[in-house]
């Protein structure tokens, strides 16, 4: 069992070390098409929950056409919430893209991750389609407008979301909450880390 754990460290450190060093490997063409805000206010918002809190529920539609609820997780699956601010936008392109190099992170850990932003459905299937197959739903917070990171409290100033990440247990109890510098991808050993705490 030691040696097992030990390789699965080393694994977990190598795929860490992969998603820190790499860019998204998305075309040439897509990048030519990604909107670059400049440098934005590393954060503009208050939190509306804590740690210790059940994370309210909410059902959003997802790309794929389905209707997603937190509350259907309940009981079967960790969750991590990804707030990310805005389609074709440069962090965003890459922070995305970069989950699908750490799947199986999340697998051991019994964990599904929840893609959010303001988005509307259209500007969410062509921005992902774009950027090549997700093996996570990809909510849209579109409307009423921002009504769930309002909800939580990472809500901007100017209509687009934090970038911010919330673990969310089996019992629907809030666990960890990074809200992130917006110009800047969520460092993933801290992720991988809460992931782990979970099954202490």
């Amino acid at each position: 069992m030691k040696k097992n754990g030990k390789l699965i460290a080393a694994a977990t450190i190598a795929l860490v070390f992969l998603w820190s060093t790499t860019a998204s490997g998305v075309s040439q063409a897509f990048k030519k098409n990604i909107y670059d805000p400049g440098l934005l206010k590393p954060t503009d918002s208050v939190l509306k929950v804590k740690v210790g809190e059940y994370a309210p529920d909410f059902i959003l539609p997802a790309v794929s056409g389905e209707k997603i609820s937190l509350s259907q997780y309940r009981g079967k699956k960790n969750v991590v919430l990804s707030f990310v601010p805005a389609a074709w936008t440069p962090v965003c392109s890459d922070q995305w893209p970069g989950y699908n190099i750490v799947k199986d992170i999340f697998d051991r850990h019994d964990a599904i991750l929840l893609g959010i932003t303001v988005d509307n459905i259209p500007t969410l299937f062509a921005w992902t389609n774009q950027m090549g197959a997700l093996w996570f739903p990809v909510l849209s917070d579109f409307w009423p407008h921002g009504a769930v990171a309002g909800r939580y409290g990472v809500l901007r100033s100017d209509g687009t979301s934090e970038r911010a990440l919330f673990v969310i247990d089996k019992k629907g109890i809030i666990q960890y909450i990074n809200v992130n510098d917006i110009n800047k991808r969520p460092r993933l050993e801290n992720l991988v880390e809460e992931l782990r705490g979970l099954q202490k």
